[in-house]
């Protein structure tokens, strides 16, 4: 992951002819091999251009993602590069791409390679380091994608003042979302960056360390362990915690919440053999389930809808997902919510619902929801909305001056539905959120415009989604549900203002780049059996 040096005299270079000039028209791209390195060749505007082949978040080959203008998205979950610089433009993943020289000759296109960056696959934007004279100090609340993009974008736009960012967590910034689709990664294999990234760039990471209060007046944050730290400009991004249960017996031993590398450890590990019930038949409770259904004795998963996921995805889906998870043996209790949480000698036994049904239980695994973690602001005269999310505008600032937040403790004026003030847990959006409050911090004057872009891993299986589908009156269905193959658009006032796929690549990352660009996609354009509007 060096820094990818720009070709120049005295190196050398792996140079092969890749193609002829005539086999790519505009808008087209493959991928083709130098020197045993893949490399994706795209044209547009009648010019050659090669970067790399694989996405910088999880390696998705970009030869099938969606190549809009000068832009790749990545069709399995959304991150966009630009295909003439390898710059990355969106999230996730932090990395660019490197970007190969090409030249045409006589109707042939070769590409050539340095030798030393021959097998990178990745490239790390150029960044400064501190000034230890400069006195100027930047503190990130909370270890997420959020912090840690600030913390990167503030160095590759030469700030060379004090960052600190501060987490409870034991952990620097790792990958989250693998936390309830892959329970029992190593820690090493999740963090997103060494700590000698973190040296080598001057960024401070406080683990285990918690803020307890803001004093907006006096400029300085104070934590647990009663020392306070000076700011000159503040980024809140402490996200949400998992909700807790209520009911009877929820502080039982065997009670579980996920929400940290630790915790997943321990889900796994009591899970093993055992008999587990999920509580929540949303995306975490569904992971969960899907992920346990081949290594607890039992699993049993409760929720309160018809299907899983039907507010958001529909029944439709909820029902195939359903379906799934059947196939592998898990049990679903719907339409029912729990009552109490038996216990033995302070251990979980047993979960009554209220439909009466009596759940045998070792481990009970909670996904009911989040609640943002902005306890700590209480009387700092920060915004806050009624379900206690910061409130921000467009450029990621709070209601005071020099403190801004992003990720998932934000609400925020979403563009694509007309600045509607949204509040959306996407591991993409607060990594676009944090870059978007970094620029700012440096005053350049810069808006949040990113479309949203979730998925979620069902055996194996990927589930991709993008745009806001709230309060959507209709859903559109191409290919076939129950064949666990489509796409499907949710309609609102006569357009398309989300799409969700399985095995449909790459329709969501092309509706996302469509977006993006602010067109809006009609219900008679879903209606239409002629796809030839999103380039299938």
């Amino acid at each position: 992951m060096n820094q990818c040096k720009e070709p120049g005299e005295g190196q050398e270079f792996v140079t092969e002819m890749v193609c002829q000039e005539a086999d790519l028209k505009d808008g087209q791209m493959k991928e083709v091999t130098v020197g045993e390195q893949n490399v994706l060749l795209v044209r547009t505007q009648g010019q050659y251009s090669a970067v790399g082949s694989k996405c910088s978040h999880y390696n998705a080959p970009l030869v099938k993602g969606a190549l809009v203008g000068d832009r790749v998205r990545c069709p399995f979950h959304g991150a966009c590069f630009n295909v003439r610089t390898g710059d990355i433009e969106e999230y996730p993943g932090l990395d660019c791409l490197p970007s190969y020289k090409v030249k045409v000759e006589d109707g042939k296109v070769y590409v050539s390679i340095n030798k030393n960056s021959l097998k990178l696959t990745r490239r790390v934007k150029a960044m400064c380091s501190m000034v230890p004279d400069i006195k100027h100090t930047i503190v990130l609340i909370g270890g997420g994608p959020a912090s840690l993009v600030c913390a990167e974008t503030l160095r590759q736009h030469c700030y060379q003042g004090r960052i600190i960012i501060i987490t409870k967590d034991n952990l620097p910034p790792f990958d989250k979302p693998k936390l309830s689709k892959a329970m029992n990664v190593d820690s090493d294999s999740i963090l997103l960056r060494s700590s000698d990234f973190y040296q080598q760039h001057g960024i401070e990471v406080w683990t285990q360390k918690e803020v307890v209060s803001v004093n907006t007046a006096n400029t300085v944050v104070k934590l647990s362990d009663g020392t306070l730290q000076h700011y000159d400009q503040l980024l809140i991004s402490t996200g949400c915690r998992a909700r807790p249960l209520s009911c009877p017996g929820s502080d039982l031993n065997g009670v579980k919440l996920l929400q940290s590398y630790e915790d997943a450890k321990e889900i796994h590990s009591s899970g093993l053999g055992q008999r587990a019930v999920v509580i929540g038949a949303s995306f975490i409770g569904m992971e969960v389930a899907s992920f346990l259904s081949d290594k607890a004795a039992s699993v049993a998963l409760v929720g309160t809808s018809r299907y899983p996921y039907e507010r958001s995805l529909g029944p439709e889906i909820g029902q195939m997902s359903m379906q799934m998870l059947e196939e592998q043996n898990v049990k679903f209790y719907m339409n029912d919510e729990v009552t109490e949480i038996k216990g033995e000698n302070g251990k979980v036994k047993q979960v009554v619902l209220k439909s009466g049904a009596v759940l045998d239980a070792d481990v009970v695994i909670a996904g009911i929801g989040v609640i943002p973690n902005s306890d700590f602001l209480a009387g700092s005269g920060l915004e806050v909305d009624s379900r206690k999310a910061v409130i921000v505008d467009k450029f990621m600032r709070t209601n005071i001056p020099d403190i801004f937040s992003a990720g998932d403790i934000t609400s925020f004026p979403l563009t694509i539905r007309g600045d509607q003030r949204v509040n959306i847990g996407h591991w993409q959006m607060s990594q676009s959120q944090g870059r978007v409050a970094a620029l700012n911090m440096l005053k350049k004057s810069t808006k949040i415009e990113s479309v949203p872009f979730f998925w979620t891993v069902l055996l194996g299986k990927s589930i991709r989604y993008t745009g806001y589908g709230e309060g959507y009156t209709e859903i559109i269905f191409k290919g076939k549900v129950k064949e666990r193959k489509f796409l499907v658009f949710y309609i609102k006032d006569e357009v398309v203002v989300a799409a969700a796929s399985l095995m449909f690549d790459p329709a969501v990352a092309r509706v996302a780049e469509m977006m993006a660009a602010g067109q809006i996609i009609t219900k008679a354009e879903a209606q239409s059996d002629d796809l030839s509007w999103l380039q299938m």
